[in-house]
């Protein structure tokens, strides 16, 4: 196993789509969501191990997350876990891993990957993951991860790639975020796009040179701490940099800007579970097609997804496509397709009813 490759696991989402199940104080990535008695993050961590040894695998989040990341990681060294002061989305958060990684090893490769993805395949993603890897090493390419598509989904963004039919790396040609539904169509009919898994791998010479780039004021901010990282004052520092960065992603800030863009094409059983109605595709169904993760009974009601506690009888009648989610303190009852609406829901519960249901 090579020993310059370092995992950058970004778990510092809040998980909003997944709510009344994911909540602020305990957003999805920490949730045990298959029964398995790992978390997604720790799930992610595990498949990683695969790829290094585990004191390269770093993860970047909020702050307020330390305690729960100290439970469910808790052989990480202090340095292995960035925190965050305040949400900024994913640049600065790759920024900082990456600058500090610079300081400690100026070789490292690194992978880039969310904490709350599904892989099914873990074997076949490990070869991808892999190939990336040796194209990184050896030459200034930024690398996504492509998921071959099956369906004309308007949840993911899709990439473009030239084609290449020597070449298991591709050249990208354009990202498209979240297209309409007859758009999504023609690109997979098209047999020239991929799903943007949101999963990344380039040298770290080459991730810094185009925040160089493309992005100088972030360049700028998480460059001129390099005397301070792995230092007592690199808190301060951090607080300082993230109070005076933008929120941008790393798809605006450099992705869709780069010429040195490829892509690795994968079908590795890959979800990024953005919300209930991913899960549901992915979990085992009745005839019927609904998810039952309760006591319940069910008449004449098809593709819903129904989750309570086993000491609560649920029963459901004539209902067709919807979510019904019952917890403690909050029950919700909507179509599931719809997640978009979930940031209203958030919105007004929390000025309505309170910060404590959120």
């Amino acid at each position: 196993m090579r020993s310059n490759i370092y995992v950058v696991i970004m778990a510092g989402g809040s998980g909003t789509r997944f709510w009344p199940f994911s909540r602020d104080g305990k957003p999805k990535q920490f949730l045990d969501v298959f029964n398995t008695g790992r978390s997604l993050l720790q799930m992610t961590f595990d498949r990683f191990k695969e790829v290094t040894t585990p004191d390269k695998i770093w993860i970047v989040s909020n702050g307020k997350y330390r305690s729960l990341i100290e439970e469910q990681l808790p052989g990480l060294e202090d340095h292995q876990v960035l925190l965050e002061p305040e949400k900024r989305n994913t640049s600065p958060c790759i920024a900082y891993a990456s600058y500090k990684i610079l300081k400690k090893d100026p070789n490292a490769v690194l992978v880039v990957s969310p904490s709350d993805h599904v892989i099914l395949k873990e074997r076949e993603f490990a070869a991808v993951i892999n190939t990336a890897i040796e194209v990184a090493e050896s030459d200034e390419k930024l690398i996504t991860i492509g998921v071959r598509p099956n369906r004309p989904e308007t949840g993911y963004g899709y990439i473009q790639y030239l084609s290449d039919p020597g070449s298991l790396v591709k050249k990208v040609k354009t990202f498209t975020e979240k297209p309409e539904a007859e758009l999504a169509a023609k690109f997979l009919e098209s047999g020239d796009f991929l799903w943007n898994s949101g999963i990344f791998v380039w040298s770290v010479d080459a991730i810094i040179k185009s925040f160089e780039r493309y992005d100088e004021e972030i360049a700028a901010l998480f460059g001129s701490g390099l005397s301070e990282y792995f230092s007592d004052n690199e808190v301060n520092f951090i607080q300082k940099a993230y109070s005076q960065c933008k929120s941008i992603s790393i798809d605006y800030a450099i992705m869709e800007k780069a010429d040195n863009v490829f892509v690795v094409p994968g079908d590795f059983g890959w979800s990024d579970l953005g919300a209930w109605n991913a899960l549901h595709e992915i979990k085992d169904k009745d005839k019927n097609g609904n998810v039952v993760e309760a006591n319940a009974l069910i008449y004449n009601s098809e593709d819903n997804y129904i989750k309570a506690k086993k000491d609560k009888v649920v029963v459901v009648q004539g209902a067709t496509g919807f979510l019904i989610a019952d917890f403690d303190d909050v029950l919700l009852i909507c179509k599931k397709e719809d997640s978009s609406i979930f940031r209203e829901f958030i919105t007004d519960v929390r000025s309505g009813k309170g910060e404590r249901f959120i």
